[in-house]
């Protein structure tokens, strides 16, 4: 079986990069690895267990009438939850073929498969006496998202395994949606994007243009007179998607929205669209977006705030870090630009691994950067999108890590293991020896079977100065521009190495002024990591009083004994005096606020809330 990338730029003619195939990466950095491991061997399993307690799998036995008597269970979306376990399990068994994992990836297939009706049809909320009411409410009840997910899913099984049983099943539910919808039939758009990507996808796999066009109708739609969707922002219904210039409404919708609409653009190379997206990525990044690589501000309808509209109460979904990554990564895949890469890499370590246990089994929904510790993560929820998305996104990862284009390996981040790509039509191994996120000495060693001219392009994160690079020893003439590649050009063979540097010193940021929860305060990171201050590893003060100089020296400390291996950050620092204040809610303004001295320490944001609960904070006063 020839592998093939989680998003197939291969042939897409407006693509710049093409991802490796999660299977030509095997990962053995103490970082990423085991977390893989446990997403495959325990995360998996248990989200599996809930699919069957919570009635998910009980819903298609249901529509199948291989279980009759009962009624459908949970929310009527709920058949996307059972899609996209499957869409991880699958690339799980792409990279480690498992077969007590086969067994129940299987087995759902079956009960899948048994459910679909005999016109294509495949919805289990829409059976017997809902029956009628298919698609007769696009905006509210999410038929098209469910089967966005499942074609992912299917083409995710194919490219995977190579079994391509589930292909053939939403095959025919996409023709029936094609049978439904267009130009000339019934003009509608979902509520919730996730059909635009799944039909490029299955262009993509299949050849056939008819799913790209049907993409094309559904973002077309939106924004017209009359509108489709009520005219709502909330539903990104409101204009044209080529005159937007904000995000708008509810965030992972939107944000689901930007990666369809990125994908018809590696296709078709639509100027209007690209210059839409453009300003979107604009908007998100430079007034939208949480240090965290976070989206979403208002827990009221997981909605995008207005601009500079980012309180530390934050919502930020798990699901909209997840949806970011997705956009970045098309992106990246359209431009080869390395500031699609360094957003990408921003929300994969914060914004995303927040959402996930590091015990693997328990889950955020809302992402908050300040906390009085009521905050806590749950083995699952009633609305349980955001578990089984972050554990497709860990199944996919070792297909963001490379991307290869006409004559040129591109190394988007970085990690310990081993890449077998061919390059130009030459096969290469690299083998990387890195700590990474931990230290930032990274050393590739290339295996060839004969001399090959090709690119090797390293990306210089934009958080990082002073990067050095030498290839066999020599220092090279690549410009090390952060946020950029440094491109090495050369003849290589059997046996070169080379050896990147990326100083990781802890670093102080502070917002823009517009961004009022954050004026007069400062974040720290170190390297990708955003840290936090959680109260038990700061007694004796409440972290939310903490006061920090820009200036204030950091020192780091590896800790194999805390939180999964860590790097802390400690540094001497103040902390309000509150026994001055009396009990006084307000009092008359005037010189400096009482401090008391406080040392200080700091943790990876991803890590908080997995040990006992109290306040957390990403952002400290500023002294």
């Amino acid at each position: 079986m020839n592998p093939r990338p989680v998003v197939d730029t291969s042939r897409s003619p407006h693509a710049k990069l093409t991802q490796v195939s999660p299977a030509c990466v095997r990962l053995s950095d103490p970082f990423w690895e085991p977390r893989m491991a446990l997403n495959r061997t325990k995360t998996l399993f248990g989200q599996y267990e809930q699919i069957e307690k919570t009635g998910r799998l009980d819903n298609f036995r249901r529509a199948s009438g291989r279980k009759t008597g009962i009624d459908f269970e949970g929310i009527y979306f709920n058949d996307s939850d059972v899609y996209k376990w499957l869409e991880a399990a699958a690339w799980s068994l792409g990279t480690h073929p498992d077969p007590d994992l086969q067994r129940i990836v299987d087995l759902a297939a079956a009960e899948i498969e048994a459910a679909q009706q005999p016109d294509g049809y495949l919805d289990t909320y829409f059976m017997f006496e809902r029956e009628a009411e298919r698609w007769t409410n696009l905006k509210d009840l999410h038929e098209m998202y469910c089967a966005g997910h499942f074609i992912q899913a299917a083409v995710a099984h194919k490219r995977a395994t190579g079994d391509d049983r589930l292909l053939n099943v939403v095959i025919r539910l996409a023709d029936h949606i094609l049978d439904t919808f267009g130009p000339d039939k019934r003009a509608g758009a979902c509520g919730h994007q996730e059909i635009e990507m799944a039909m490029v996808e299955l262009y993509r796999v299949t050849g056939d243009e008819r799913y790209l066009r049907q993409a094309e109708f559904f973002i077309s739609v939106r924004g017209r007179k009359p509108a489709v969707l009520g005219g709502s922002p909330y539903l990104q219904d409101h204009a044209p998607y080529a005159s937007l210039d904000e995000n708008v409404g509810h965030a992972v919708r939107m944000l689901y929205m930007n990666a369809g609409v990125a994908d018809i653009v590696l296709e078709t190379g639509s100027p209007a669209l690209l210059e839409a997206q453009n300003r979107l990525w604009d908007d998100l990044t430079q007034r939208k977006m949480y240090i965290t690589g976070g989206a979403g501000a208002r827990y009221d309808g997981e909605a995008f705030g207005d601009a500079y509209e980012l309180p530390s109460r934050a919502y930020a979904e798990t699901c909209a870090s997840i949806a970011l990554v997705m956009w970045a990564a098309r992106f990246l895949a359209l431009t080869a630009d390395a500031k699609y890469a360094d957003v990408l890499e921003r929300a994969l370590y914060n914004g995303v691994l927040s959402g996930l246990s590091l015990a693997g089994d328990s889950y955020f929904y809302e992402n908050p950067l300040a906390d009085r510790g009521t905050h806590r993560r749950s083995e699952w929820f009633g609305c349980a999108c955001c578990p089984p998305n972050v554990a497709r996104l860990l199944a996919e990862l070792p297909g963001y890590l490379f991307s290869t284009s006409a004559g040129g390996l591109y190394v988007n981040l970085y990690a310990e293991g081993s890449l077998n790509a061919e390059i130009d039509g030459a096969p290469v191994t690299v083998n990387t020896r890195t700590r990474y996120p931990w230290d930032g000495a990274v050393e590739m060693k290339l295996g060839l079977d004969a001399p090959a001219a090709f690119s090797i392009f390293l990306r210089i994160p934009d958080w990082c100065e002073g990067a050095s690079l030498v290839v066999n020893g020599q220092p090279t003439d690549a410009a090390l521009i952060p946020g950029g590649y440094a491109e090495v050009a050369r003849t290589w063979s059997d046996g070169d190495v080379i050896a990147l540097y990326l100083p990781m010193d802890a670093r102080v940021w502070e917002a823009h002024p517009h961004v009022e929860a954050d004026t007069n305060r400062v974040a720290i990171t170190r390297g990708p990591l955003v840290y936090c201050l959680e109260a038990v590893d700061n007694p004796g003060f409440d972290v939310w009083d903490v006061v920090i100089s820009p200036e204030t020296e950091w020192n780091t400390a590896f800790r194999a004994d805390l939180l999964n291996s860590v790097v802390t950050l400690s540094a001497n620092a103040a902390a309000i005096d509150r026994s001055t204040w009396e009990g006084a809610l307000y009092r008359p303004a005037g010189g400096p606020l009482p401090t008391k001295p406080a040392r200080v320490t700091a943790i990876p944001y991803y890590a908080w809330a997995n040990r006992e609960a109290g306040p957390m904070t990403v952002w400290l006063r500023r002294a």
